[in-house]
């Protein structure tokens, strides 16, 4: 695949006009350009004793590999969704025609997944990411190319615009073109990892594990060594008295010949009283377990990778997996996945109220009993709704699973105190009247009011006077 894409042409290079030529990136002490930090060294000047290693050499070592590939398959396998902020406040996921084709698929050649791969490995290894825009007639971002980070520099001008110098890689190119192509900054979407010295620059992890990767590399070539041949340490052929400097020859070929590479371990027959002394460490006393196990931990504390996650140390003793996803999430991969949303959503030139957000739940998925435990609660509480719930565990809803629901026994302190003050006690009930008899008769209340005027005229008068 070409660094740079047939769409860009050398039109991009005609908007850096004179006035704002860009130059190279130079650090604040002025002592010359550059444009990325030496990651290759594992030691301060390795380069000068040949001595340099390229990240792509580290990436042998288990643990930046596992280091590495465990944070882009994490991030990648989470689907990162088009959003929209309702009027509550609350964002959604949503559809649109120009936003979501491009975070479906990014370009023609990659799903999402190895996009994300992509993009983060690019990151990890060399502490930048670059992705090429291409548009279409309406200036709608229709996909993204991450690009070579050894190819690219960034550039500055004096006004402070900042363009990016993308050279073509001719060997790749079917197209051959020689000269670089100059983009302003709205064409890139740069990610940078941990700026420590300019904030157009990052940062790799391997810049400050580098030592303990090249420690590892050499541990394991000197043990593969050991072991092929034959885990014999090498010694010295002690010679009583003094010989000559061709019987010293004679012996020395004769023994690397019989005794050394697919002949170690045959047995040797010593004569004349010479004894044979090793002097080689062996495996056990330069404890390559415990070494190698150190420059894994180095590895993993530059990563902010737990050890147990790549195998180095065991995992803890409680049965807790959410709470060490959730570590790991905070620790490890929240900072790029902030990241990566924050620079989608300004590299698409999304409006309000759209954004874009990760699926967490592909990444911080509890176990079967505790993922239902948590969803029962919810409704019980009346934050969910029975749907949302059956949503989250892959079922279909069901008819008046809408909205959420609470049971109504539960009363605050306010409200009964105000409901004792304000209630009088009850009164006892009022025994019903008692049928009338058959055959008897009914008095109207005018009927009633005149006998109990005429029978008892005193409880007539009192009743006037109440």
């Amino acid at each position: 695949m070409s660094l740079v894409p047939a769409f860009v042409t050398r039109a991009w290079s005609r908007l850096v006009t004179k006035r704002l030529a860009p130059r190279p990136l130079r650090s604040s002490a002025g002592r010359g350009g550059w444009t990325s930090v030496r990651t290759d060294e594992p030691y301060a000047g390795a380069w000068q004793q040949n001595m340099a290693q390229q990240p792509e050499t580290l990436l042998a070592y288990y643990a930046v590999y596992a280091c590495q590939t465990l944070i882009a398959n994490d991030i990648a396998k989470m689907r990162l969704k088009l959003v929209q902020q309702d009027d509550d406040d609350i964002w959604i996921e949503t559809e649109s025609a120009s936003f979501s084709p491009v975070l479906r698929k990014p370009n023609h050649y990659q799903t999402r997944v190895q996009f994300f791969q992509w993009w983060m490995t690019s990151k990890l290894a060399h502490g930048n990411t670059y992705a090429l825009k291409r548009r279409d007639a309406r200036g709608v971002v229709t996909a993204l190319y991450i690009l070579d980070p050894t190819r690219v520099r960034p550039l500055v001008a004096p006004d402070g615009s900042v363009f990016y110098e993308l050279t073509p890689d001719s060997q790749q190119d079917l197209a051959p073109r020689r000269e670089p192509v100059i983009v302003p900054a709205r064409e890139i979407i740069h990610d940078v990892c941990c700026p420590l010295y300019h904030p157009l620059v990052g940062v790799s992890p391997i810049f400050a594990c580098g030592i303990s990767a090249w420690q590892g590399l050499q541990i394991q070539g000197t043990s593969s060594k050991f072991f092929g041949s034959g885990a014999k340490p090498s010694g010295v052929i002690l010679v009583p008295g003094q010989i000559d400097q061709r019987s010293i020859d004679d012996l020395k070929a004769f023994w690397q010949t019989e005794f050394t590479g697919d002949n170690a371990g045959h047995v040797a027959f010593l004569s004349e009283g010479m004894k044979y002394e090793p002097i080689t460490m062996s495996a056990v006393d330069a404890q390559l377990i415990e070494q190698l196990k150190f420059t894994g931990e180095t590895v993993c504390a530059c990563y902010h990778v737990p050890p147990y996650m790549i195998g180095i140390a065991p995992p803890p003793n409680y049965n807790n997996i959410e709470a060490l996803s959730q570590q790991y999430y905070a620790q490890a991969l929240q900072i790029h996945i902030e990241a990566l949303e924050l620079l989608m959503d300004e590299g698409l030139a999304l409006p309000d109220p759209y954004g874009t957000e990760f699926e967490l739940d592909d990444l911080l998925r509890m176990d079967t009993a505790t993922l239902i435990d948590a969803e029962k609660n919810a409704v019980g509480a009346g934050i969910k709704s029975p749907n949302e719930s059956r949503a989250r565990l892959n079922l279909k809803p069901v008819v008046g699973g809408e909205t959420p629901y609470l049971q109504q026994q539960n009363w605050s302190l306010s409200a009964l105190d105000r409901r004792d003050s304000d209630t009088a006690p009850p009164s006892p009930p009022v025994p019903a009247a008692p049928a009338p008899a058959v055959g008897e008769k009914h008095l109207s209340r005018d009927e009633v009011t005149t006998d109990v005027r005429e029978f008892y005229p005193a409880a007539w008068e009192w009743k006037r006077a109440a």
